[in-house]
């Protein structure tokens, strides 16, 4: 690092010797696995070039339709560059999913009926899915649960999927009509399923049922791999656009790919029967719905070095992290064991304070719908909630978790790290 640029960092941040001594150390140690992602990302950035070019895409696509949005070619032409990029028969991209989860739970409103059952199979499921799941009856919310679907659960062993139960809970209940795979950790300590894992466990699933729908929620996921879970057999995905895949530029929205008789059932469910995707107006979104998918792969992989490089400075420091720096990644999270509430909240109030948007603000553990813990949740970014852009947040229960994410660019993910840190090391 330049001189200058040390003590204008140290001048303006406060950033102290001692973290600048492990910034260079990790600076160096993740060199190699750099170069690791940046042929991802190359080979991405292909992938989505090809599908724009095939489904010849032109500046009519960005529309500005309104009413009902019949014939809007820039929503339908979209929906098919993502199912281009995803090898799927189908996609439903729209802006009227408020999140992820809304995404993930039209998936399994519109594909699961009364007296089927849905099996997790990687633990226990994110936070925000336990309400859609019914996993507390006494609340009345219109759960799966509610309208009849049961739903089982098996334990992760040794922090990967427990393929023989799931098979052995596969041959003695025909009602399991959906496997939820939940390829990133959600607030849990164990490492993201890679693609190669996920194929495995689905020829493991086929050994036992050819037609159990495979779902796998992709948030976090997208263009960190060479391949996507669909590529490898998985019948349906969900994920966010304020995350990797809209690249940053995405203002809302969410996605659904598949086989095509379930995302179309999905969309059922997120208007009406009969309607599905035919209307919903886009509100002169298409352009920035674009532009985010075509700069993602890069964006992502910027993300990935700043979880990357997270993870080396912050295990030199001395503190647990899961993945490891060279460990191959499959999301842009990076999990730190702080053992400590104050270390913890300290942290995440850095990160905030390295934030572009709201530096000035103190962000504070609160009661944040969905979840059952209290959240404190830094994010000065452009777009709300933004997880493809610099952020932290972790529930507040013990073991003291932080969970970093995002970075719409590597010097900022570094950046707002070493300032994190240097609130830890004094």
């Amino acid at each position: 690092m330049l001189e200058f640029t040390k003590r204008s960092l140290m001048n303006k941040y406060n950033i102290n010797e001692r973290v600048l001594e492990l910034y260079e150390r990790a600076l160096n140690d993740v060199e190699k696995e750099f170069k690791y992602y940046d042929e991802i990302r190359e080979y991405n950035q292909l992938k989505v070039l090809k599908a724009f070019q095939e489904e010849r895409i032109s500046e009519s696509h960005f529309t500005n339709s309104s009413g009902y949005g019949y014939n809007d070619i820039g929503r339908d032409s979209l929906d098919r560059v993502y199912a281009n990029i995803f090898n799927t028969e189908s996609a439903f991209v729209r802006p009227h999913f408020v999140n992820g989860t809304h995404a993930i739970g039209a998936a399994l409103f519109g594909n699961l009926r009364p007296n089927d059952t849905m099996m997790s199979i990687c633990g226990m499921p994110y936070d925000t899915l336990h309400d859609i799941i019914g996993m507390d009856d006494s609340k009345k919310v219109g759960s799966l649960r509610e309208y009849g679907v049961k739903y089982k659960m098996v334990d992760l062993k040794d922090g990967k999927v427990d393929i023989n139960t799931v098979k052995e809970e596969l041959k003695k209940d025909d009602s399991i009509k959906l496997i939820h795979i939940q390829r990133s950790t959600g607030y849990g300590w164990r490492k993201s399923l890679r693609i190669a894992e996920i194929a495995e466990i689905i020829k493991s699933i086929r050994e036992v049922n050819e037609n159990v729908i495979v779902f796998v929620d992709n948030c976090y996921g997208e263009f960190v791999e060479e391949k996507e879970p669909t590529d490898v057999g998985a019948d349906i995905i969900a994920g966010s656009l304020i995350k990797n895949i809209g690249g940053g530029i995405a203002t809302t929205g969410g996605y659904i790919a598949g086989k095509e008789e379930y995302v179309t059932q999905a969309t059922f469910r997120v208007t009406v029967p009969g309607i599905g995707g035919e209307c919903g107006s886009t509100f002169g979104v298409m352009r920035s719905l674009y532009e985010g998918l075509f700069m993602a792969p890069h964006v992502t992989i910027e993300a990935v070095k700043g979880a990357v490089f997270c993870a080396r400075i912050m295990e030199l420091a001395g503190f647990d992290v899961l993945p490891k720096y060279n460990d191959k990644r499959t999301d842009i999270i990076q999990a730190i064991k702080f053992n400590d509430e104050k270390k913890l909240i300290d942290f995440i109030k850095g990160i905030q304070t390295a934030s572009p948007v709201d530096s000035f603000v103190q962000c504070e553990a609160w009661d944040m719908p969905g979840y059952e813990d209290k959240v404190i949740m830094a994010a000065g970014t452009f777009v709300q909630g933004a997880s493809i852009e610099l952020s932290a947040d972790a529930p507040i229960r013990e073991p003291y978790i932080g969970y970093l994410q995002g970075g719409l660019t590597f010097d900022h993910a570094k950046l707002g790290v070493l300032i994190a840190l240097s609130k830890l090391i004094m």
